[in-house]
This record gives structure tokens, C-alpha cells and sequence, in this order.
């Protein structure tokens, strides 16, 4: 039975003049079997590479599309776009199903998938002539076994498009397949793009929003296991430990820094909604499950509005995300879910309330609110005022052409704050006392601008007007001035009695680190891994993974846990 190509009625998507060029670009170099575009998170690689699918379906130098994508919700919304283009993708076909449905042109798969069957999606390859696009091929980095089944799944592919937002490189005995490399100073290799295009180019194009990046400072106090009580500054920390401690501590969801920014954030947000943008949103990127929970009370306490919580081991994650896309939420509060590919384009607010520091976890993340829809619409992302993230945001802005190497996946410790070692006679437990924020300055080209001296005019009160129309130092007075009001309304939400939800939350919070901990001690004593002895533990007490377990059950888990301790 013949593959179906492009209906003579689907719709010719508009393209980009950076998308048109890499066509061109494409059709030069053509038949070359591999070709890697680098564009900026935000650019429109997705749209790219279906225009491409089309033109060679149309033409007939192809039967079949494959995409393969980090994760399920990713798969969803590529078989959307392509379903736009005119071109039927399987978003569910699976490992167990049998062979491509043939009344559809492809498949949309994740690298995982890939990595357990290769052999199988090396079938379906050789059953039609594919072209096979690896979305964020950084992924097929993520340890050897996956970049190994890649190559092996998809060898006999006769074209292959690769895409990414930000270029990489690899160590020399972990080279991702079909992409092409030089060598670095560094000693390692650099993946070399056919085609790029960069943040510069895509802010010249109103591809993008312009970025202004809000640094928050603060004093924060903790007690480390010998009863002392020690205070340090985020920004004039005397040691990366120190720093990364006062860091950790800033984060703490008891603290008065996290209630201050979000507070920033959201008044941000209203004004951007009293300023035209009528849907503007705002992004909470969590380090884990446990902060993200906190954090979404605290939003609703200061805000009143409830934000949407999108953890990554909640079955209906990927439509929350979808539903938060189109909605009218003003908040969303995750950890992982929406840091690379989803398209959320009316979010222009991003708060980093994650100890993450990679290079590449902070392009992606930033690169969730850039995404233009007007020209006149300004993404603001507050961070802390540590040195780490301010080099990143830096360089992001001056468009440093950095290479990135990926992070593993099965080792999420790699993006995380390195856990400083404790001196001679110092336990490891360190205890919150208090923490406080503070505007500190505006990133501007990359130097930090502090609020400009004297009174600003009316016109000033924009708030984040467009680029151009306030000076950096008078757009830091704005944010300066803001700021009482931001510490206020903090101090305001802290003094309302916790509620019934925010009590439980503490509660469940407290088990879950009592469960975890114990689950170490079994396993430590019975040198078996961890994820065993959860799901010993999950058959023993019934229900949902720990992490999303209520009061209840997380107590029964713990009294189990004890008795099989022997106490």
C-alpha cells in the first residue's frame, strides 16, 4: 500500500527568513544524509524541520518521517505541529505495537524508547525510506548506551536532521552519532552546526523577546550541625562553599526570600497584563518535587490565585502543560517539565528558584519565555544574585558562542549544586534560620547597573517599558522602587495564619524525608539498591509513588519501614 504524502489541502506554514535559508542552505548541500541546525530556543526549529519533512514527502525522496524527543509530552506536541503541516504522526505507537499505522506518514518516539528496542526502530526504517529528526540530539549524549542505540536504530537511515538550541561538545569517547565534531582547546570535541541561528540574530528578526534579567541579593542564615549560627551574603559570599550554602539556604521555601521574588515576579506579570498582554504568565522553576509543592502555596498566598503544579511523575504532567499553554493561569510552578522544547509562548516571567547551574539547563530555561508573539513584549527573568547564574545570564546576553556538554540523564545530580564537603568536625546538616532578598541590580550587556540616582518621571512608571525607552540605570530604579512594595506584600502573605492545605503540605514533606532516609538505612543494610526497596515498600502500603503519596500513607510507610528495621 502506497504511503500517504501531503494532502493537495494542507496549509504551507509561513516561514521565518532563518527558516528559509536553511532550506536553501539544505537543498545546496544536499544529499548529504546528515544535517545539524543549531537555532535559539525559541526560533522555530520544530516548524523548520516539518517544512523540510514536507518538501522531500512532496517530492518523493522520502515514505516515512520519524522524530525521536526527550520526552512524552514532547511527542504530543510535535505530532500536533506536524498534524498543522499536513503530515500524520503516531503519537502513542509504542515498543509493543506492531508495525506504523499506514494511514499515517511516521511516528513520533523518545530517545528512552529508542534505547530499549533499537533493533525495532531499525525495522521500521528499513521498511520505508525515512527521514529520521533527532529533536535536541544533545540527548542521544546522555551516557553510552543511548548514543549507542541511536546509531543503531537509525544507521540505515538515508536522511537525518539533527536540531538543538545551543551548540555542545562531548568528551572524545562519547561522540553522538551523526553529528560532526572538531576538536577544542579544551581536548575534547565541538559539535560543528550546517546551519545556525543564534539569540543575536533571532532578537534582530523579533524572532525572540528581549531578555532583562533581574539579580536578587539577600543575607541568609543557617546553623550547621555544631549549633553555630552562620549569616552570608548571596552576592559577596568569601567562598564558593559559603556561596553555595547561602544559596541552598535562599531557596529554603520557609525562608523570606522566595515569598519576596515571587512577589516581584507577580506584580510583573499584572503589569504586563495591564499593558496589553492580557495572558501574561509567569514560570516557577523548582529544584525538586517537595520545594515545588511549597512554592505553589506560597504563590497562592501571595498572589490568590492558585498556580498550576507540573511534576514530572504526575500522569496528567503533559496536560496540565498543554492546558497552561492556552489558559489564563498566572503561575506555573515545576521542576523539570517545561525546561526544554514545550512552547508556552504567552509566559515572558521566569523566577530560578532551582540550585540547577548547567549551561544548557539555563539556555533552555530562559529560553521558555523568549519566544516572541509581538514586538512588543519583554521577558524578565529574576535569579539569585549568585556568581554561577549571573555568568550565565551574561554571556547569554552578549551571545558568547559557548559550547555546553549535556548533562546525563539518569544523574540529575550533574545539573544540582555541587553539595559542599564539610570541614574537620562539621556534620552535614545544616538547619535554616532565616533568609531575606533584595533588589540587587539589572543585567545590562553584560555588567550589572545599579538604580540610577534622583526621581523618575511618570512615563517611567511602564515598568519594563520597551528597551530603548528607559535607560538601564533608570530601568533598575524601577525595580528598586518596586521592591518595597514586593517586600511588603512578602511580609504581608507570611503573616497570614498557614491554612489546613499548607499544614499538610509541611506534614507530608516531613515524611517523605523521614521515608527517604530510612530507605537508605535498608538499603544500606541490606546493599540493595534504593529503587528496590521503594517498590518492596509500595506493594507492602499500597499507592502512589512517594513523592506524590498523601499524609496517610506516607505514615504507614514510615511505621513499615521501622518495623522492618527492627525498630
Amino acid at each position: 500500500m502506497a504511503q500517504p504524502h501531503l494532502p493537495a489541502t494542507a496549509p504551507v506554514p509561513r516561514l521565518r527568513a532563518w527558516q528559509r535559508e536553511a532550506l536553501r542552505v539544505y537543498e545546496e548541500r544536499s544529499p548529504r544524509r546528515d544535517f545539524l541546525v543549531t537555532a535559539t530556543p525559541g526560533a522555530g526549529k520544530t516548524t523548520f524541520a516539518l517544512a523540510l519533512a514536507a518538501r522531500l514527502l512532496e517530492r518523493r525522496a522520502i515514505d516515512r518521517v520519524i522524530v525521536v524527543c526527550p520526552t512524552d509530552h514532547l511527542r504530543t506536541q510535535w505530532a500536533d505541529a506536524a498534524a498543522r503541516a499536513g503530515i500524520g504522526l503516531d503519537a502513542a505507537l509504542t515498543n509493543a505495537t506492531g508495525p506504523v499505522r499506514p494511514d499515517l506518514t511516521g511516528y513520533v518516539t523518545t530517545y528512552a524508547q529508542v534505547a530499549a528496542k533499537p533493533a525495532l526502530h531499525a525495522a521500521r526504517v528499513s521498511a520505508r525510506r525515512s527521514l529520521v529528526i533527532l529533536d535536541e540530539v544533545h540527548h542521544a549524549g546522555d551516557g553510552l548506551s543511548w548514543g549507542e542505540a541511536v546509531a543503531a536504530a537509525f544507521e540505515q537511515a538515508p536522511r537525518r536532521l539533527c536540531l538543538t538550541g545551543t551548540p555542545f561538545r562531548t568528551r572524545p569517547d562519547e561522540r553522538i552519532p551523526f553529528v560532526r565534531y572538531e576538536a577544542d582547546v579544551a581536548g575534547g570535541w565541538c559539535s560543528t552546526a550546517d546551519f545556525t541561528y543564534g539569540y543575536r540574530e533571532a532578537l534582530r528578526d523579533a524572532v525572540v523577546r528581549p531578555v532583562v534579567f533581574a539579580a536578587y541579593t539577600g543575607t541568609s542564615r543557617w546553623r550547621n550541625s555544631a549549633g553555630e549560627v552562620i549569616a552570608a551574603s548571596l552576592s559577596e559570599s568569601a567562598t564558593k562553599r559559603t556561596e553555595t550554602t547561602a544559596w541552598r539556604t535562599a531557596l529554603n521555601p520557609k525562608g523570606r526570600w522566595v515569598p519576596h521574588v515571587i512577589a516581584a515576579m507577580d506584580e510583573r506579570i499584572s503589569h504586563l497584563r495591564e499593558s496589553g498582554m492580557a495572558d501574561a504568565a509567569g514560570l516557577v522553576l523548582a529544584t525538586d518535587q517537595d520545594d515545588a509543592r511549597a512554592y505553589a502555596v506560597i504563590v497562592e498566598q501571595i498572589t490568590g490565585h492558585r498556580p498550576v503544579l507540573i511534576l514530572s511523575d504526575d500522569p496528567k504532567a503533559s496536560e496540565k502543560i498543554s492546558a497552561f499553554a492556552t489558559g489564563t493561569e498566572r503561575i506555573a510552578v515545576c521542576v523539570r517539565m517545561v525546561s526544554e522544547g514545550v512552547d508556552i509562548p504567552r509566559a515572558a516571567c521566569l523566577a530560578w528558584m532551582t540550585s540547577y547551574r548547567t549551561p544548557l539547563f539555563f539556555a533552555q530555561g530562559v529560553g521558555r519565555v523568549v519566544r516572541a508573539r509581538t514586538t512588543n513584549e519583554v521577558a524578565t527573568v529574576f535569579l539569585p544574585a549568585v556568581r554561577p547564574l549571573l555568568a550565565l545570564a551574561a554571556e547569554l546576553e552578549l551571545e558568547r558562542n559557548h559550547v555546553i556538554p549535556p548533562p546525563a540523564a539518569t544523574d540529575d545530580a550533574l545539573l544540582d549544586l555541587e553539595r559542599p564537603e564539610p570541614e574537620a568536625g562539621e556534620g552535614e546538616r545544616i538547619e535554616l534560620v532565616d533568609s531575606d532578598a533584595a533588589f540587587a541590580h539589572l543585567l545590562h550587556a553584560g555588567r550589572a547597573v545599579v538604580a540610577a540616582p534622583g526621581p523618575l518621571s511618570d512615563e517611567d512608571e511602564d515598568f519594563l517599558g520597551l528597551p530603548g525607552i528607559l535607560t538601564p540605570e533608570q530601568t533598575a530604579a524601577l525595580l528598586a522602587r518596586r521592591d518595597t512594595h514586593a517586600r511588603h506584600r512578602a511580609s504581608t502573605a507570611a503573616a497570614v495564619p498557614p491554612s489546613a492545605e499548607t499544614v499538610a503540605w509541611r506534614a507530608g514533606a516531613e515524611l517523605r524525608r523521614e521515608v527517604n532516609r530510612l530507605v537508605g538505612v535498608l538499603a544500606a543494610r541490606q546493599g540493595r539498591p534504593h529503587g528496590q526497596i521503594h517498590a518492596q515498600l509500595r506493594r507492602a502500603v499500597p499507592g502512589p509513588a512517594s513523592a506524590a503519596a498523601g499524609v496517610d500513607v506516607l505514615a504507614q510507610r514510615r511505621d513499615h519501614l521501622m518495623e522492618l528495621l527492627g525498630g
